[in-house]
Parts: structure tokens; C-alpha cells; sequence
């Protein structure tokens, strides 16, 4: 890992980010299955597999960017994609499509990582003194490289 840019390797619960992003993208993919195969179900579903899958996939991205600046984009996008997650979510739940705890655990879990996110996007872009800083999230640790 280049040294002028963060890692993403942070652990939370014993878990680091790409690990938990995965699961969300697990977990979504999984959900997405028992919708009802209405209209509303089909094109939710679609745009709910798009947002949650891509959380982790800009997570891999921002891990091998090749500049600070590039890692922060990729993780603001994987925010944005939290967030859109989570709007999902909602509608599911607001509409009733579909009754299971999971729909709800899911928005949380959006919330939660679009907090650590923003925290990594807040950690890469404040100026510090040369070395290593770390940023403290309740029980996440956030370490970037100056």
C-alpha cells in the first residue's frame, strides 16, 4: 500500500471494511431474493442490488487507488452508494413489499458504514503533521498515512 494515501483495512468487531462491505453486498443480494416479483419488487430489487453491491466494490477500488485523491473518491462513492442503499430500504419497508426483520437490520447497517465511511473520507483529508494518524470512531480505528 502506497503510503500517501489511507487503507481501508480497519477493523470493526474484529471485521475491516472490505470484509463488512462484502457481507452488506451478501446480505442485500440475499434479501433482494425473497421480493415479490411484482413491478415495484423487480425494479427496487434492481436498483437495491446496484447500490448495496457497489458499496463494496468502490471499497476494492479505493484499496488499490493509486493517489490519496483517488481513494477518496472512491469512497465517497461508496458512501453515496450507502446512502442510496439505504433509500432503497426504506421504500421497501415504507411500501410493505416485503415484512422481515433483515429489512431493517440492512438500513441500519447502511447507516452504520455510511458513518465509518464518511469517518475515512474525514481522516484522508484533514491535514496533519507528517506520520501516522489515527481516527477514532467508537470501537473503529481509522489509520491513514500522511
Amino acid at each position: 500500500m502506497e503510503a500517501s494515501r489511507g487503507s481501508t483495512r480497519n477493523r470493526v468487531d474484529g471485521v475491516d471494511i472490505q470484509e463488512r462491505t462484502f457481507r452488506f453486498a451478501v446480505r442485500i443480494i440475499k434479501l433482494v431474493g425473497k421480493l415479490p416479483l411484482t413491478v415495484g419488487g423487480i425494479e427496487i430489487g434492481r436498483q437495491l442490488v446496484r447500490a448495496g453491491t457497489s458499496v463494496g466494490s468502490n471499497m476494492q477500488e479505493a484499496d488499490e487507488a493509486l493517489s490519496k485523491k483517488d481513494f477518496v473518491n472512491h469512497v465517497r462513492i461508496a458512501r453515496k452508494e450507502a446512502r442510496e442503499s439505504k433509500y432503497w430500504l426504506r421504500l421497501i419497508a415504507g411500501t410493505g413489499l416485503l415484512n422481515d426483520p433483515e429489512v431493517g437490520a440492512l438500513t441500519d447497517e447502511a447507516s452504520e458504514l455510511g458513518r465509518i465511511l464518511s469517518g475515512i473520507i474525514a481522516s484522508a483529508t484533514r491535514p496533519r503533521a507528517a506520520g501516522v494518524a489515527a481516527l477514532v470512531i467508537g470501537s473503529l480505528v481509522i489509520t491513514s498515512f500522511a
